[in-house]
């Protein structure tokens, strides 16, 4: 099942987030795991830019993993990856490190806070 909550936001604006698409696209050897529910305000709210922001940086659809959850938080992955809170995004190494983890309650949107983690570890 896969999430219609991540599908590209088609009003969103690409220009305005430009320095996140360079940086979500500099990283390319990178997955993105993201768990959540199209029942979910805040998955409605947030996984669209986030589906735009990977399609501006042209991450391949087989790195990008989508699980969609029950409205109790249950799904494939969730005690796994210990996914309490929805949206949750992991980002791993192809090797399936991890190497940062997006959850609901950031400060900034997905993309953003994503590509400022990603260059703090530069």
């Amino acid at each position: 099942m896969s999430l219609e909550t991540l599908r590209p936001n088609p009003t969103w604006d690409e220009a305005s987030y430009q320095d996140a698409v360079d940086t979500l696209t500099a990283h390319d050897d990178l997955v993105y795991k993201v768990w959540g529910g199209d029942w979910c305000k805040d998955c409605r709210k947030l996984l669209p830019n986030l589906g735009a922001a990977l399609e501006a940086a042209e991450v391949p659809d087989e790195r990008i993993e989508e699980y969609a959850l029950d409205e109790d938080k249950q799904g494939e992955g969730v005690e796994e990856y210990d996914i309490e809170y929805i949206p949750t995004v992991v980002v791993e190494t192809t090797d399936g490190d991890e190497v940062i983890r997006f959850v609901e309650s950031e400060d900034l949107p997905p993309a953003v806070w994503l590509a400022t983690q990603l260059e703090a570890q530069r």
